[in-house]
């Protein structure tokens, strides 16, 4: 094909051409414009005329939207509701970012009781298995914490019933191995009440090291 000549009028467009072309254009940048916009927008290859009796065509067929706006009538292009579907998914999406948010908090209470544990009785339970128990509790942290922004960010897709039965399993998990962990401080502290002289003493110890036994 010839290449256009300087000067030369560009070939000008049906009304089905232009009627592509303003419908295209309201899809495309998804906001309110009067004909006047339209016409401007589109370097005049659409009359301002033109683009008001096309404009007024399409509302009439239910193809775009239109509004007064002041002194003049503004369009733009349709917009989807939301499927069913998709607000559930957005509803589950909002629960598992709220379980998700209260574990990472109850796995960080966990690891500054072990924390504490490692610094007040390292000479009773093996230094090794504390931070093996820390170290673990840091892994899962990471992990819980990485989820929960990237749901909270909503660059997710919509939540699907593996995902759901997945959440769930990783939830069991979780509780399972918390539920580990208060066996250990159990047991631990039956070790640390040997070295302990009385009652007193005993109480004294466990709230200093803030023990949920």
């Amino acid at each position: 094909m010839a290449a256009k000549k300087d000067g030369e009028k560009e070939a000008k467009l049906t009304p089905e051409q232009q009627a592509a072309l303003v419908l295209d254009y309201l899809r495309k940048e998804n906001r309110p414009y009067s004909a006047t916009d339209i016409s401007s927008n589109l370097k005049n290859r659409v009359t301002k005329a033109a683009a008001a009796k096309l404009l007024k065509d399409l509302h009439e067929r239910g193809e775009i939207e239109g509004r007064a706006a002041g002194k003049q009538q503004v369009y733009h292009a349709l917009q989807e509701e939301p499927e069913e579907d998709l607000i559930e998914q957005l509803q589950q999406m909002e629960e598992d970012t709220k379980r998700i948010r209260k574990e990472t908090i109850a796995l960080k209470s966990e690891e500054k009781e072990l924390r504490q544990l490692l610094k007040q009785g390292a000479d009773i339970v093996p230094l090794p298995e504390l931070k093996s128990n820390i170290a673990e509790m840091e892994k899962q942290k990471l992990e819980k914490e990485a989820r929960l922004k990237k749901l909270e960010s909503g660059n997710v897709k919509p939540v699907s019933a593996a995902d759901r039965t997945r959440v769930d399993k990783a939830h069991r998990r979780v509780k399972k191995a918390a539920d580990a962990r208060k066996k250990i401080r159990k047991e631990m502290w039956k070790e640390i009440e040997q070295y302990l002289e009385n009652a007193e003493q005993k109480q004294e110890t466990k709230e200093s090291l803030d023990l949920d036994l």
